[in-house]
């Protein structure tokens, strides 16, 4: 008889209780992938993966951080190293990661694209390579394949404002089921302590409309265009990478003198760099507001750590943390002063410090306005936190201050299409919390109650709260 494998049907479900709402309520929900970093181009083109490197390592940072604590040199990690060595590389690295949640995510994603149940390690891996790379050359793992198995309904991907568009324009022809949409990320906008940078986007900007922008009330104008640019391709989301949020700020001629010297390349520093964030991001607000997006902001992240491999190797290549940034007072202030000016539009915020669960769940839920269930959200556990752990610190601070059945869900946040087992994950997550709160009898054991939150906290609720899969 053969030894049941690793991954199996009642995965990270500990009660029967916890298997039963699984299997019956969870398990089959669609996923509405409402942030992720997949490249639209590779959607539009349907693209066929070579290889298991391309698809599973060519940029993923994750891994190339748990190859490195392994001692495996840059070489193999984004070096120029042949890709069957880099994902054998990888696979002697997977035996070390127990405990760490890329040894479930390994595994969960072998199984669900593959069916390979076997342990991925030194001994297994050519044989995983040559059995993933035979399925790879079919048509059910293209990037639409893809799409149809995991029956993605959505797909909301993520765009500097400057971007053409042209991939999601081609995408909006094709006849494909699920909806991939673009989402506004202003990131290079706020960059006037990097001269340089900003120079350079400002430059890529005048390019987009068309004229030269010289003064803070152009660059308003110019912004405004594209939003209606992105508007017009669907895009209904917005999102910010931002260490903390700056407290805002709403003198004009300070925020337009920033602007012209930021231009003019002088050398800003980050109180400067404050000052206007604060108030171009006030301004975007309020944008968002009058179009009915939604706006994401990512918070606490500690970026580029360590400057001699940021040089070498450049950003999203593994150096990032998690921050200490005090984040309560300015995000406060920010919510508030939108909602003064009945101008808050639909939020999510994702917290990267546990530290700072509970101040996020209460803060969530200041600005609650009774216009639609959830209006501010507690975005799901991000980044570092988004594994088993952080993923329960998430939902049990919701779950004590706010109201989790109507939390919103799970995204990818990824670059990597063998990314959508992260939704099972959360689910069996979910499930599994659930399950064990009623086997303690602390919830009732009521399978109508649990089984309406466990789909909406799935799906259900994204469905509802953007309204993108309806064309809206």
């Amino acid at each position: 008889m053969r030894e049941q494998p690793f991954i199996h049907d009642h995965f990270l479900l500990q009660t029967q209780t916890a298997q039963d709402l699984y299997h019956q309520f969870a398990a089959k929900q669609p996923i509405f992938d409402f942030h992720c970093h997949l490249p639209p181009e590779d959607i539009a083109s349907d693209r066929r993966f070579q290889n298991l490197f391309e698809i599973w390592l060519e940029g993923d940072h994750y891994k190339w951080r748990a190859m490195r604590s392994n001692g495996v040199a840059e070489r193999y990690c984004t070096g120029e190293a042949d890709p069957l060595d880099k994902f054998k590389a990888w696979a002697s690295t997977v035996p070390q990661t127990l405990r760490n949640p890329l040894y479930h995510w390994t595994h969960l994603e072998l199984a669900r694209y593959f069916g390979i149940t076997d342990p991925l390690n030194e001994q297994t891996a050519q044989t995983i390579w040559d059995q993933a790379n035979q399925q790879l050359a079919g048509d059910g793992l293209t990037t639409h394949g893809i799409l149809k198995r995991f029956d993605v309904r959505v797909v909301c991907t993520t765009d500097d404002p400057t971007d053409d568009l042209r991939h999601h324009q081609q995408l909006a022809t094709l006849p494909l089921e699920t909806r991939v949409l673009p989402a506004w990320r202003p990131d290079k906008a706020f960059a006037v302590d990097d001269p340089q940078a900003f120079h350079a986007w400002i430059g890529q900007l005048e390019a987009c409309i068309g004229e030269k922008v010289t003064r803070l009330e152009g660059f308003l104008e110019a912004l405004d265009q594209r939003l209606d640019f992105f508007h017009a391709q669907g895009c209904r989301l917005s999102d910010h990478g931002l260490a903390r949020c700056p407290m805002p700020f709403d003198d004009f001629s300070v925020v337009s003198q920033i602007f012209q010297a930021a231009c003019q390349g002088e050398a800003l520093d980050a109180h400067a760099r404050d000052q206007f964030t604060g108030y171009v991001l006030s301004w975007l607000g309020e944008g968002y507001a009058r179009r009915g997006w939604t706006m994401q902001m990512h918070l606490g992240a500690l970026r580029n750590n360590n400057r001699r491999l940021l040089k070498a190797l450049g950003p999203d290549t593994g150096f990032d943390s998690i921050g200490d940034q005090t984040q309560g007072s300015a995000l406060s202030a920010f919510l508030d002063g939108l909602d003064s000016r009945d101008q808050l539009p639909r939020t999510i915020l994702y917290n990267l410090n546990p530290a700072d669960n509970y101040l996020f769940a209460t803060m969530i839920g200041n600005f609650q306005d009774g216009t639609i269930p959830g209006k501010v959200q507690l975005g799901s556990g991000w980044w570092f936190l988004d594994q088993k752990e952080g993923m329960e610190w998430q939902m049990n601070a919701l779950s004590n201050l706010g109201l989790l059945s109507r939390f919103v869900g799970m995204v990818t946040d990824s670059r990597s299409f063998m990314s959508y087992p992260r939704h099972e994950y959360f689910r069996r997550v979910l499930c599994n919390l659930l399950g064990q709160d009623v086997e303690e009898g602390q919830i009732p054991d009521d399978p109508e109650l649990l089984g309406t939150m466990i789909q909406n906290v799935c799906y259900g609720n994204a469905d509802a709260y953007f309204g993108l899969s309806h064309g809206n």
